[in-house]
């Protein structure tokens, strides 16, 4: 088990931000998060950064662009990661792996991204940097065309799944109306999100606008501390168990519907925590695109292969149902900053275990499960947390 605890967090409005860049969405989330944690920047040991980048900022070495936002920090060694849309959670390992080894007793982890300065097809090309590029870069829609052909697989080996992804959008923008950060707080229902039209039109593949996760702007922060550092703070979280398991990054070397990162990523830090998905209250996961949910869906052992349509159509992962999944929105209704998105769903599930997610809380939550992917099922995260005080 992890030692380090969850403290604090912050998080801003994901969407089109009226801050410049990174460094103005980190310094607006940063201070907040010190004081949710009840510490000041003079306490924090390690700062962790996570920024996707790749040609969305002509200024890279985001790592020190933190003390920029508050000179407090100049002398705190800091230090940037990425891993994709998985970019987030690799910080937060960084600084867990920092905390359990004894070189700091408390850490803080920043994800962000700002993405809706550059133009659309710009945004599709930098993420394309994400996939196998000698192979993957020439399908058209970028990652979209990419999950647009996971789907078009997907419903030729399993059927027509059009429907159940719809029913997925709709969930999560159901839930999202709840979540005061998230980009679009809109109930489109499942009759509008299954059927392609002027306002949602085919995108790549089956899927439609409503079947894609949102480009966005924004920030979420992580407080982190050792036992000791932990024993005063206002609430403690902790990780019952933490996994990354990784993938083939060429989607022609393997079965790419079978998510076998992801799954891998389930079983073992299920197996850590020593738990089943019956223990768990909810699931924040990864639903880039609707059919990566659903495929998430079979991964995490919720249903058998090629059955995910269950989950959704029988109210599995409804609010109210056995695990609720998403009850954020999720990225397809809270939004997708690269960077920002791991950081992002562990301040959800973390909010949900310490009983402060507002109008989003499932009642009596004190157990929550995060999948967090980065490339299609290439860099997989799975979280076990649990509130400690």
């Amino acid at each position: 088990m992890t030692r380090a605890q969850i403290i604090g967090w912050a998080h801003t409005r994901f969407g089109k931000s009226e801050a410049p860049d990174t460094e103005s969405l980190m310094a607006e989330a940063l201070p907040q998060a010190l004081a949710h944690a009840g510490i000041g920047a003079e306490d924090v040991d390690g700062l962790f950064v996570g920024v996707f980048n790749n040609g969305f900022s002509q200024q890279d070495f985001q790592a020190a662009l933190v003390a920029m936002g508050d000179e407090r920090l100049r002398h705190t060694p800091a230090v940037r990661f990425e891993n994709a849309c998985a970019t987030g959670s690799a910080a937060l390992h960084g600084a867990l792996d920092f905390l359990d080894a004894g070189r700091g007793q408390i850490a803080v982890v920043i994800g962000a991204e700002k993405m809706t300065a550059t133009p659309t097809a710009a945004v599709g090309d930098i993420l394309l940097g994400a996939s196998y590029v000698a192979e993957e870069a020439v399908v058209e829609g970028g990652f979209a065309g990419l999950f647009g052909q996971i789907a078009q697989s997907y419903f030729q080996r399993h059927g027509d799944q059009s429907e159940a992804l719809a029913m997925i959008a709709a969930k999560n923008h159901r839930n999202g109306m709840a979540n005061p950060f998230a980009h679009m707080r809109k109930d489109f229902g499942v009759d509008f999100c299954n059927t392609p039209s002027e306002k949602n039109p085919r995108v790549a593949g089956p899927l439609r606008r409503t079947d894609c996760s949102l480009i966005s702007d924004g920030a979420a922060v992580l407080v982190l501390a050792a036992p000791v550092a932990a024993a005063d703070a206002p609430r403690a979280i902790r990780f019952r168990a933490r996994v990354q398991a990784n993938d083939i990054l060429a989607m022609s070397r393997r079965d790419v519907l079978a998510f076998e990162g992801a799954r891998r990523a389930w079983a073992g830090a299920l197996a850590k925590a020593g738990m089943t998905l019956d223990d768990l209250a909810l699931v924040e996961t990864h639903d880039c695109f609707t059919i990566a949910e659903l495929l998430e869906y079979e991964a995490m052992g919720l249903t058998a292969p090629g059955q995910g349509a269950r989950a959704i159509r029988d109210g599995t992962v409804a609010r109210d149902g056995r695990l609720p999944v998403n009850p954020s929105g999720g990225l397809k209704s809270k939004g997708h900053p690269i960077g920002a998105t791991g950081v992002s769903m562990h301040v959800m599930a973390a909010m949900q275990v310490a009983d402060e997610a507002g109008a989003m809380q499932i009642p009596g939550a004190t157990t929550a499960g995060v999948f967090n992917m980065g490339g299609v099922a290439v860099a997989n995260y799975c979280s076990i947390l649990e509130r400690v005080a």
